[in-house]
């Protein structure tokens, strides 16, 4: 099918090795996300299943408004359950972010929710949001939604990191995503991000993902610019989680709140200085 609105502008990004920009969305329910992530220049999102309360209605909409303004949507769910993981991909989201992969047999779960039979067990309905609802032949339909589905796992546990290889040959996986935090904690190294064996894990997660000529996610990184640089290098296509919509708001919110206290604080004090000693 020729139709643009079956093309996945990540899948060709990652797949010439190129690097793309994503936001995770948490807190926002409504479709105004998409159009201000491709305002903003991001070129995927991915809304949080697992670590929100967001309804699948909402994640629908957020992902309509996300592919329409040309932006890529994603859906991280909370697990691997083949129905939940159909209504997503039903619903307009263009790919998944499975968590809690463990092992090669947890990724080729997953690959198989995402496509139809014969290569999955997905199981088709017409007239889905990706068709603009409407009425295209099942195998014609079938291979269009195949083609342009993008398959991603977590890598976040010390489980994962031994398998890490094997996961990424998988066949039919795109993307092995780095879920920074939680790999660091599960290692007993949370919030050691120059610690040699962190650092040894993070370069296996990369390595194994140029050696089966998958793309690579990086996640929780936002705060390490060095790191990130560094694992984001060519010649592999990589997906940089820019942080959450909280973050984006809550950052610049606060750097606004500062500006604006300090039109008036004594020069060379801090605003918050100038505010504790103004109540005093």
């Amino acid at each position: 099918m020729s139709d643009s609105t079956l093309t996945n502008p990540l899948l060709r990004t990652l797949r010439q090795g190129g690097l793309a920009a994503s936001l995770i969305v948490r807190l926002f329910d409504g479709p105004e996300i998409g159009r201000i992530a491709a305002t903003a220049g991001l070129d995927a999102l991915y809304v949080d299943l697992e670590h929100s309360c967001l309804s699948l209605q909402s994640a629908s909409r957020i992902c309509n408004a996300a592919r329409e303004a040309g932006v890529t949507p994603l859906v991280r769910v909370p697990s691997i359950d083949a129905a939940l993981i159909g209504r997503v991909l039903d619903g307009g989201a263009l790919g998944i972010i499975a968590p809690q992969v463990e092992s090669a047999a947890d990724a080729a779960r997953a690959v198989a929710c995402c496509r139809h039979p014969p290569r999955g067990r997905r199981s088709y309905a017409g007239g889905q949001a990706a068709l603009c609802y409407r009425d295209v032949p099942q195998a014609e339909a079938m291979a269009a939604l195949d083609a342009s589905v993008l398959t991603a796992v977590m890598i976040e546990s010390r489980n994962a990191l031994d398998a890490v290889e094997a996961i990424a040959s998988v066949d039919g996986l795109d993307l092995l995503f780095i879920g920074a935090h939680d790999l660091a904690a599960d290692l007993g190294l949370a919030g050691q991000w120059d610690h040699p064996a962190l650092l040894r894990a993070l370069a296996r997660i990369r390595q194994a993902c140029l050696d089966a000529g998958k793309a690579l996610g990086l996640g929780g990184l936002a705060g390490q610019p060095a790191l990130l640089r560094e694992l984001a290098a060519p010649p592999q296509g990589c997906l940089v989680s820019t942080g959450t919509d909280l973050a984006c708001l809550l950052g610049a919110a606060t750097q606004r709140a500062a500006a604006a206290h300090a039109l008036r604080d004594p020069a060379g004090a801090s605003p918050s200085s100038s505010r504790t000693a103004a109540r005093r």
